[in-house]
Order: structure tokens, then sequence, then C-alpha cells
């Protein structure tokens, strides 16, 4: 059985969340199980982007002072490290409030910046992963309960795709990002070069709705632990609520037949997660009903039924982040506005996902529109 905990945690308060973290691990034995004195630990919080903490835009500072604080009364080596999809990490820790947690405790910052090479064993040969990450002796893993655009939500599994440095997301992206299965099935195997020892989850406040950087905060008051990513994901989904035919990552965990992937092998310590919240997390919008269509048919009426990204009136301050963002280079400034190659892109919104400015709206294909509007899925 893969042991999953819940603590319930109603806020941030600094020592409310040291007490609720050591209550958190009590049950799995405690941070002393997953650290030993003198290892070197690199926790890897969420630096999506440079948003204050109460954005829930990023894992909350005061999340990571607990478990740094923890991580030193086991013995161990401090570390702290991930890459945000546009920016320096730097910048986007000083922004959350982060860095300060970093330098209050003693803690070290380890920018994601060189890549080391290490060989995949399943569809994807190669991958470029940050050399903290490969070389500390364990890993926590530190994510934010957020929904995600393209993949449903975000959390354990998903926020290893910071281990990637920097502008090689878009190149990932641009080589898996056009299929959800098969985006899914690239974090699978990128968790699998090297999971953490563990994970806790950050679901205190998460995002709903247009996530992971432009949705909204909503008040859970929970957390989540367990050393398995793909059990803690599946618990984490029964506390938001989401329906499992939404969640590409549960399906390829199940498809491939990874550990902590079969509900029955998952115990949940503590609270039922069914019963957390009084209603599930909003959803983000439905861009897709192209599953389970035939290949040369997605092709031919993919604007059809997908949805685009247009500019909301009135917000867009042409920063050009999402032109630097797109991995396909999709999109381009022109005549002093955003324009957008439609038959390029790849519908992975990363540049909603990154915009500053919440700038970026959805339009849908007129037959996703339809299928919306009757009600049916495909």
């Amino acid at each position: 059985m893969y042991q999953v905990a819940l603590e319930l945690v109603p806020d941030y308060g600094r020592e409310q969340m040291r007490e609720g973290v050591a209550r958190l691990l009590e049950p799995l034995g405690g941070m002393e199980r997953y650290v030993k004195p003198g290892e070197r630990v690199l926790i890897k919080p969420n630096l999506l982007s440079a948003k204050p903490a109460e954005a829930a835009v990023t894992t909350h500072p005061e999340l990571l002072r607990a478990v740094i604080l923890e991580v030193r009364r086991a013995g161990g080596v401090p570390l702290v490290g991930d890459s945000p999809g546009v920016g320096s990490g730097r910048r986007v820790a000083e922004r959350s409030g982060m860095m300060a947690v970093i330098e209050e405790t003693g803690a070290e910052f380890v920018p994601f910046t060189e890549s080391l090479p290490v060989a995949g064993s399943g569809t994807f040969k190669e991958f470029q992963l940050a050399r903290p990450y490969l070389e500390a002796d364990r890993l926590i893993n530190l994510p934010k309960l957020k929904t995600h655009e393209m993949m449903t939500m975000t959390c354990c599994v998903k926020n290893l795709f910071g281990a990637v440095v920097g502008t090689a997301k878009a190149a990932w992206h641009l080589k898996a990002g056009a299929d959800k299965e098969l985006f899914a099935d690239m974090l699978l195997e990128l968790y699998r070069l090297r999971e953490p020892d563990l994970n806790i989850v950050d679901a205190v406040v998460a995002m709903e709705g247009n996530g992971p950087g432009s949705g909204d905060p909503c008040q859970v008051g929970v957390l989540l632990a367990g050393d398995n990513a793909v059990a803690v994901d599946q618990v984490a989904a029964r506390v938001a609520g989401f329906p499992r035919q939404l969640l590409y990552l549960e399906s390829a965990a199940r498809r491939m037949g990874l550990a902590g992937s079969n509900p029955d092998e998952v115990a949940v310590l503590g609270p039922d997660p069914d019963q957390v919240l009084e209603r599930p997390l909003r959803l983000p919008h439905l861009s897709d009903v192209q599953f389970g269509l035939p290949g040369f048919l997605k092709n031919r009426l993919r604007n059809q039924f997908t949805s685009r990204p247009e500019v909301a009136p009135g917000k867009c301050e042409l920063c050009s982040v999402c032109v630097k963002a797109c991995p396909p280079a999709a999109i381009r400034v022109q005549g002093g506005r955003l324009r957008f190659d439609y038959q390029r892109c790849i519908r992975c919104f990363c540049c909603r996902e990154l915009c500053p400015h919440a700038a970026l709206t959805l339009r849908d294909g007129w037959l996703l529109w339809l299928v919306k509007k009757t009600g049916r899925s495909l």
C-alpha cells in the first residue's frame, strides 16, 4: 500500500504551518524517515512566475519555511531550487516571498541554470535536467494544487517539469504538447528518472478556474504528503473533485502500470479526501474535444474542435512575454498589437499560463461551441 497523509491546516500562520507539517509527516514516520544527517536535500517548490504569494500561483513561503526547518531538524542540509516558465528563478523567489524565507532560515538557493543529459527508457530517449536536481542526495517535491488548462490539474508529477531548465520547456511543448496523452507520457517518463523521496502538497489555498497562472485562489485548508507522487496526485484530485476522465496524467499512469496508479493500492491517513470541500474546484476552460477522433480528422478540424488564444480588450501591454514563451513561435507583435498564427499554434496555452497581465482569453471553435451548447462529449 502507498500511504498518503492529509492534515487540515486552515491558513499560513507561521506556527500553525510548522505544527501542521509536523503532524502531517508523523504518521509517515516523520522527516527522519526521508532525510539522514549530512544529506543535501533539494526542496523543489512551484516557482511558475513572479507573482505574490496571495495569488496562489506559487508554493506558499510559509510552507517552504516549515519544510526547511523540518529538514534541518532531521540533520539535512536544505537547498531550494526550481526553473520558472519565464524569467529567473531568483526573481520569482524574491517576488513570491520565498527568497526572504531562504535567507532567514540559512538555506541555500540553487538556481536551475545548468543541465545534464539523462537517458530516457521510454518514448523519449533523452532529457536534459537541472544539475542540482540530479545531484542532491534527497529530493522533496513541494507543489501547489492548481487547475491546469492543458492537463486539468497540476500537482506532484507536473511540478517536476520545473527540472527542465528555462526555455528548454518550450522545446518539450513543441515536441509533445500538441497531444495531451503524449505530454502526459513525457511527464511521467521524466518523473521516473528521479522520483521524489517525499511530496508535500500546498493545498491550504489552491487555484481553481484558468490555472496554473491566471486562475483564482480557493480556500481548501489541507496539506497532503506521501513518498509516491502518482498516489499523492490521485488523492489530491479527489480533494479537488476533478472528474477522472479529465485527468490525463492519472490515465497515462494506469496505462503504464506505474506504482501508485491503482486506487486500491493507496491508503489515506487522515480526513476523507472526498469530504474536504463542499464543492469541487472550478475547472479550467474546456478547450479541446478532439480526443477519440481519428488522426486525420484531428488535423483537419483542429481549429473547429479547439479553443484558441485571443487578446482580452484593453489588457495587453505588449510586454512580449507570450511571444518569447510560445513553443512554436506562433505569436508576434505587429502594428502595435499581438497577432497569432493559429495554424502553427499547438494549443499548449503557455501564453496564457505565463502572461503577467492576464491579458489573454480563449475563443472556442464552432464545433467545440456546438458540443458545449448541446451538452455532448466525444
